[in-house]
């Protein structure tokens, strides 16, 4: 890929569309609202808080990201999305109590005034499911033509210059792809004859890169991770990235392998369970989107391992996920894992990690910082697989033949060196051999 000679203005408002206005995504809007009145800090954002090295550490040249890459500001974020229920974002938030009123009653009007447009829904795809505001149609390829038709009217009514999509929606249940997967005009021709292997996310994807909005999968799902949606995306000159959001457990995973890995301590198991009640814990009790998800949460250890090279440190680890529903609990997630790790001459040891998280609220930074981040590479001209964004996913989407990286200060160091690039500053190596000659 060239790098761009130049990157389009992010001048005009910036419709934020969300699929799935529950939990996630109504912490996100909520937060974004009270930090642009001063009311709330945007903890856990790149792109709000964190700055970037550029040149030798002697240079002292270390701006905020934002200040560095042209991004929108979060006073041009524009949101709107789809749901199947017709909560308002305020009457949502309200029933996900994850924000205390203190925060929601004062933007409660700005809150109220964003109301989901009905969601396309298949319920074979979430079973624990029953969507009351739902589109209706022939086909699916109707469903897409609809969800089309919104994007350009919310566009259009909002005085949006541009778009950009998160998927923030339930788990679907688990499937491979299949012949519909394989070019655009098989999934085409599936969408005009309902084929079941097309979900719910993907109608949403399709839709979105069809008007050219750059789109992010935050669920396990199927959605943009085929041959058909990699080519259309080319096609189109559509940047998406993916799949599922790297939040609690996960994200204390790629924190600590790469530290046992680094000091070549062996790991012979590792156990993790979860206790949540939120939306998405309800989803999960069907074991066929418990599967979507388990797929992507056990693939992390074996990428970042890589026991095929290190067969008599990681060779035999056991691995196992369990995700149960409790519903006292609500979005304070518990995820709690059990390492056995080996050290010097095979003495055992033991680690415990109780991660007592909030599902949303470690989310929400994530979805302003996708958001921004693929409208900036839109504007760049950076179309198809945004791999650079590895960083915020549980299982990357990455080139076909490319196995995925999973550490998470490598992810750190391509995102940061994927935005020095992008502004003809020198890749940071880290090196450092200049300051000693």
């Amino acid at each position: 890929m060239k790098r761009p000679s130049e990157i389009a203005s992010p001048e005009g408002k910036l419709g934020v569309l969300l699929p799935g206005m529950g939990a996630v995504a109504t912490t996100t809007i909520a937060g974004v609202m009270l930090a642009r009145r001063g009311l709330g800090e945007p903890v856990g954002s790149l792109t709000q808080n964190a700055t970037i090295r550029l040149g030798k550490r002697t240079e002292n040249r270390t701006p905020l990201v934002r200040d560095f890459v042209p991004l929108a500001g979060l006073d041009q974020l524009v949101f709107g999305g789809w749901d199947i229920f017709p909560d308002s974002a305020y009457e949502a938030a309200k029933h996900a109590k994850v924000l205390e009123d203190r925060h929601l009653e004062p933007i409660r009007e700005e809150l109220d005034a964003v109301r989901p447009m009905p969601g396309v829904f298949y319920p074979e795809y979430v079973k624990r499911l029953n969507g009351t505001h739902v589109k209706t149609g022939a086909t699916k390829a109707d469903m897409v033509e609809q969800l089309r038709e919104d994007i350009r009217r919310f566009k259009r009514d909002n005085g949006c210059s541009r778009c950009v999509a998160v998927w923030c929606g339930s788990t679907e249940t688990y499937f491979p792809p299949s012949a519909v997967h394989d070019s655009v005009e098989s999934f085409e021709k599936g969408l005009a004859s309902n084929d079941p292997g097309i979900s719910n996310s993907q109608m949403y994807a399709w839709a979105c890169i069809k008007e050219k909005v750059p789109f992010a999968n935050g669920a396990p799902n199927l959605t943009v991770d085929f041959p058909a949606a990699f080519d259309l995306a080319r096609d189109e000159g559509v940047a998406f990235a993916g799949k599922d959001f790297k939040t609690g457990q996960t994200l204390m995973k790629t924190i600590l392998a790469p530290g046992f890995k680094a000091r070549m301590l062996g790991i012979a198991g590792w156990f993790s369970t979860n206790i949540l009640g939120n939306r998405d814990g309800e989803v999960l009790e069907d074991p066929g989107s418990f599967k979507s998800k388990e797929v992507t949460k056990l693939g992390v250890l074996d990428y970042v391992l890589q026991p095929k090279m290190y067969p008599k440190l990681y060779g035999e680890l056991f691995h196992v996920v369990r995700i149960n529903y409790y519903p006292p609990r609500g979005d304070a997630k518990e995820g709690w894992d059990n390492i056995d790790i080996f050290g010097w001459l095979g003495y055992p040891m033991q680690i415990k990690v109780d991660f007592l998280c909030r599902d949303s609220i470690l989310a929400a930074p994530i979805v302003l910082d996708l958001a921004l981040f693929l409208d900036l590479a839109q504007r760049s001209s950076m179309s198809g697989i945004q791999e650079w964004l590895s960083f915020y996913f549980k299982s990357p989407t990455v080139a076909p033949n490319l196995y995925p990286e999973h550490d998470l200060f490598i992810q750190l160091m391509k995102l940061k060196n994927t935005l020095r690039w992008l502004k003809g500053e020198e890749p940071i190596t880290h090196i450092g051999h200049e300051y000693y000659d």
